[in-house]
């Protein structure tokens, strides 16, 4: 199907479908506040410890809520899942470490919504108990991502690597158990919370370090015009054939949708499949395509049904307004 038959196709569904959308209504950095209240009415789980990052990007997307650590990702989910919380705040991938699987293989496993996302820079500390030199601080401790972010700084002091759960958690437990010689590599709000010193901030080797967390509820956002720049996230696999990734890609790329990010990611309710007994086995993928359109807009919703035609499975994730954010901390949005 070439450009000006999808065009003509486009323009005949507008007409048949045509709807009027109410006005936008007023939105934070991630969600319509109006459906859950604001400020300390909102209950936002994170997963770790106080002081811990991913409570940084849950108190940059929901200022002023009430932060609820969870012990691992599957508990955050089933918080949010039972209303023990209103959000959830979770890391998916960071620009230096990649993805994180983890979320994006339970984000299918549960019936949540993302409607919003955060870009949190990660700015790492050198934290110990004070008092000290650091030169005595032979020891750092903290999440093996962590860790590896700060090789190069760890290096030059000589100090030896031990990887623990959680970068806050290290902070803590340093504090709790009076430890001296060992230093923790986490934030400076977890210097603060357990009374440790910050030895040295900005350790990480490259300064670009930023981690995107999306958030995530058990309503989605209602599709609503705006002018405020929105995403779409959806998770697809396709039908076994030459050219189908490029033939559901098309399906974007026609009507002008541009795509921010694709990741692959074994089927798991059917990773292997064979087309006979004496073919050769294949992985079976489900692909997480993220978009810089809004789902109440009619061409990305026929963009949908055209991969519809093609789709083993769909799912949109949501869709919600983008972080316009950037490095310098002006507005991507409007450059």
């Amino acid at each position: 199907m070439g450009p000006k038959r999808a065009r003509d196709d486009d323009a005949r569904e507008t007409r048949l479908r045509r709807r009027v959308v109410a006005p936008a209504a007023s939105v934070d950095p991630t969600v319509f506040v109006s459906t859950i209240g604001s400020g300390k009415d909102v209950r936002v789980a994170y997963q770790g410890v106080p002081g811990a990052y991913s409570e940084g990007a849950a108190l940059a997307a929901y200022e002023d809520c009430t932060t609820v650590p969870k012990s691992q990702f599957d508990d955050v989910y089933a918080a949010t899942e039972a209303k023990e919380v209103d959000r959830a705040v979770l890391p998916f991938e960071n620009s230096l470490g990649g993805s994180i699987h983890r979320n994006y293989d339970l984000i299918l496993s549960h019936k949540l919504h993302v409607v919003g996302e955060v870009y949190y820079r990660v700015n790492h500390c050198l934290l110990a108990l004070p008092g000290q030199k650091i030169e005595d601080l032979k020891r750092a401790q903290s999440h093996p991502q962590a860790l590896a972010q700060c090789e190069g700084y760890l290096t030059n002091l000589h100090m030896v690597r031990e990887a623990v759960d959680d970068t806050a958690g290290a902070a803590k437990a340093i504090a709790e158990n009076g430890t001296k010689g060992v230093a923790a590599v986490a934030s400076a709000r977890a210097a603060e919370l357990y009374g440790l010193e910050v030895y040295d901030s900005g350790i990480q080797d490259d300064k670009s370090n930023v981690t995107r967390f999306l958030a995530l509820s058990r309503e989605p956002i209602p599709p609503t015009e705006t002018t405020q720049p929105f995403k779409t996230s959806i998770a697809v696999s396709l039908k076994e054939e030459p050219g189908a990734l490029f033939k559901a890609l098309a399906c974007f790329s026609l009507r002008n949708i541009n795509m921010t990010k694709i990741e692959s990611r074994p089927l798991r309710t059917n990773p292997v499949t064979s087309a006979g007994a004496n073919q050769s086995m294949q992985f079976t993928y489900l692909f997480y395509i993220d978009l810089e359109a809004n789902m109440a807009d009619e061409n990305m919703r026929n963009a949908i049904r055209h991969l519809q035609e093609t789709a083993t499975f769909l799912r949109v994730l949501g869709s919600y307004p983008r972080d316009c954010s950037s490095l310098t901390g002006g507005n991507s949005c409007n450059s």
